[in-house]
C-alpha cells in the first residue's frame, strides 16, 4: 500500500466515522439524512444524475433528484460527498450462504454462525441482498423473516431450501411435501450429470416438480449446464436458469424461448472461474481487495503446492476453462439479444470468497463483453426484478429500503471502480468495516483474473 492510499484511506476513514455518527444520530431523532452532492446511478439504467441529493427517513429513501430540485429538511443531517458516485447495493442472485467453512462445504457445516457471519462479510463488499440458491436452513428462514427493519445491519437473505435431485418422481413429491411449509423463496432443482460423473433428473420429473411448485405458489429456479436441457427446462416452465448454458454456444431458438417465456440467467462466470484457477499460482490469492477481509489459511491452503495438485488432479477441473471461455461468449450472445441477465457469482462454494467474488463477476462479465451500464443494472434493478424484489429493493427511488453503495471512483468508467468503497448503508446504515481497494487507474499493475 502506498504513502498516497495511505493517507487517503485515513481521511475516508474520518469521514466513515462523521457519517456513521450522522446515522446513529438520525436514528434517535428519526430526523432525515441528506447525501448531497454526489454522481448517482439509480440502477435503472438511464444518466447518473451529477450533482444530487439523497434524502433518507427511517431506513429508506424519502425522495431523491438533483441538488436544487429536492427540498432539504431543516433539521436534516447533511453529508457531503462531492466527487463520490452512488450506486444501488449489488444483489447477487445466486449464492449459497451458511454451508461453506473454510474449505469444507455441505450440510454438515452449516450452522447460524456461518451464515450471519457471511451475510456480514457481503454486506462489508457492497453485496446487500443474497439469494441463496441450495442450503439454506431454518436458522437462514428465521433470519429473511425477520429483515424488514430500518435497524438492519447485514445484508438481506432469501432462501431457496436445499436443492432437489431425486432420482424417482415419488422421491420428488416427497420432498417437495417437506419442502412446502418451510415457505423458501424458489424451489431449486438440479438438471445436470456433471459432465457424465452423475444422473441427470429425467424431464419427467423435472416438469411434474414444476407444476406441482407452482400449484403451491412456489418459483422454480434449475440448476442447468446443457442447451437442450435449458430448451426443456423452458418448454416446461421453469422460472430461472440458475446457471448459463455452457455446453454450446447458444442458439437463437433458446434465445427466443427465453424472451417468449421472460425467464432471466444469471451466469456465474466467476463459480466456474473457481473450478479450475486454483490449478496454476492464482492472481486473485494475491489481490489486496481479497486479501483485506479473506480467511488467511484458507488463502494459504489455496496457494500451496499440494492444493494445485488436487485441481489438477480433478478430472472436471481442467475442462471448465473451455467452459468459462464459452459462458463468456454465450452471457454476451444473450444480453445482446435482449434475454434479461441476473447477476450472479455462485459464491459459497468452496474456492469461493464471499465478496469478493461478487467483483470478481462483476470484471468477468466487463470482459465477456458488456458495457458497465448493462452490467451495474443486471447487478441492481435487473437481478431484483428477477428474483421478484423489485418493489422494495435494486435501485434507487422514493420509498425503497436505503441500501447503497458510495464509492470514491465512477463505475462506469471501469466497472472495477466498483472496489473503490467509501461507505456500505444497508437500510440506511452505515455498515462497519467497509472492504475497499485503490481506484482502477491506479491498480493496473493487477493481473487479469483469469491468470
Amino acid at each position: 500500500m502506498t504513502r498516497r492510499w495511505m493517507t487517503h484511506s485515513l481521511a475516508v476513514a474520518g469521514l466513515l466515522l462523521g457519517s456513521w455518527q450522522c446515522s446513529m444520530d438520525m436514528a434517535r431523532s428519526e430526523a432525515t439524512l441528506a447525501l448531497v452532492g454526489a454522481r448517482l446511478i439509480d440502477g435503472l439504467g438511464g444518466p447518473p444524475i451529477e450533482d444530487s441529493v439523497l434524502l433518507l427517513r427511517e431506513g429508506r429513501i424519502h425522495a431523491l433528484g438533483e441538488r436544487g430540485a429536492i427540498e432539504i429538511p431543516a433539521d436534516s443531517k447533511v453529508v457531503n460527498l462531492e466527487g463520490r458516485t452512488i450506486i444501488p447495493g449489488l444483489i447477487n442472485s445466486h449464492a449459497h450462504v451458511g454451508s461453506l467453512d473454510g474449505l469444507r462445504y455441505g450440510p454438515r457445516r452449516y450452522s447460524r454462525r456461518n451464515v450471519v457471519n457471511q451475510l456480514e462479510l457481503y454486506a462489508r463488499y457492497g453485496v446487500t441482498t443474497v439469494q441463496s440458491m441450495g442450503g439454506g436452513r431454518k436458522a437462514s428462514l428465521e433470519l429473511r423473516d425477520r429483515q424488514e427493519t430500518p435497524s438492519l445491519t447485514r445484508t438481506r437473505l432469501f432462501v431457496a431450501g436445499p436443492v432437489m435431485s431425486p432420482p424417482t418422481l415419488e422421491d420428488a413429491l416427497s420432498f417437495l411435501d417437506r419442502l412446502v411449509p418451510t415457505r423458501p423463496d424458489f424451489v431449486k432443482i438440479r438438471v445436470d450429470d456433471k459432465m457424465g460423473f452423475e444422473l441427470k433428473m429425467p424431464p419427467g420429473i423435472y416438469e411434474e416438480v414444476i407444476r406441482e411448485s407452482h400449484r403451491q405458489a412456489l418459483r422454480v429456479a434449475a440448476h442447468v449446464f446443457y442447451l437442450e436441457d435449458a430448451k426443456g427446462l423452458l418448454r416446461a416452465g421453469v422460472d430461472i436458469l440458475a446457471h448459463n448454458v455452457r455446453d454450446q454456444e447458444v442458439d437463437q431458438e433458446l434465445i427466443d424461448l427465453l424472451k417468449e417465456k421472460d425467464v432471466c440467467v444469471i451466469p456465474t462466470l466467476a463459480g466456474d472461474l473457481s473450478a479450475f484457477v486454483y490449478a496454476q499460482e492464482a492472481a486473485i490469492l494475491e489481490d489486496p481487495f481479497l486479501l483485506a477481509a479473506a480467511d488467511e489459511e484458507v488463502v494459504s491452503e489455496l496457494s500451496s503446492p499440494r492444493m494445485r495438485r488436487i485441481f489438477r488432479d480433478d478430472p472436471i477441473a481442467p475442462l471448465f476453462e473451455e467452459v468459462l471461455e464459452r459462458s463468456m461468449l454465450n452471457l454476451k450472445r444473450l444480453a445482446h439479444g435482449g434475454v434479461r441477465i441476473a447477476f450472479g457469482s455462485d459464491s459459497g462454494i468452496v474456492g469461493t470468497f464471499p465478496g469478493y467474488f461478487e467483483h470478481l463477476e462483476l470484471q468477468l462479465m466487463a470482459e465477456a463483453g458488456l458495457e458497465p451500464m448493462e452490467i451495474l443494472v443486471s447487478a441492481t434493478s435487473g437481478a431484483a426484478s428477477c428474483l421478484g424484489l423489485d418493489e422494495s429493493l435494486g435501485s434507487l427511488g422514493a420509498g425503497k429500503w436505503a441500501d447503497f453503495i458510495v464509492l470514491l471512483e465512477d463505475p462506469l468508467k471501469d466497472i472495477r471502480n466498483t472496489r473503490t468503497i467509501e461507505s456500505v448503508w444497508i437500510a440506511g446504515n452505515p455498515i462497519e468495516n467497509p472492504v475497499s481497494a485503490p481506484p482502477a487507474a491506479s491498480a493496473r499493475r493487477a493481473s487479469s483474473a483469469q491468470e
